[in-house]
């Protein structure tokens, strides 16, 4: 969590056919990404604009609360959500027991 929201670590695949939000994974250093994958080409931040919008959408806060923190030409992203922190997460908690 950060101040005024929370902070979110990403592995994002482009060109994956469809926007959709797969889960969690395990990198080799321990940490925790949630795997998204976008139809957008990694082509002049069309990726990262999908990527905003579907997690935007995913835990319902417009576009605007979410920003690419770091990594815009990485794989690895960091993502911040503004927002209530227990009601972002919530709904992350939520779209994962969905799937």
């Amino acid at each position: 969590m950060v101040a005024g929201g929370i902070s979110l670590a990403v592995r994002l695949t482009p060109k994956g056919g469809r926007d959709a939000i797969e889960g969690t994974a395990r990198l080799a250093d321990g940490r925790a990404v949630l795997k998204v994958r976008v139809a957008a080409p990694a082509n002049k931040g069309e990726a990262n604009e999908a990527l905003t919008r579907l997690i935007a959408k995913a835990v319902a806060v417009p576009q605007r609360d979410v920003v690419l923190a770091g990594g815009a030409s990485a794989r690895l992203k960091r993502l911040t959500v503004a927002g209530d922190p227990s009601a972002l997460v919530a709904a992350l908690e939520k779209m994962m027991t969905v799937r």
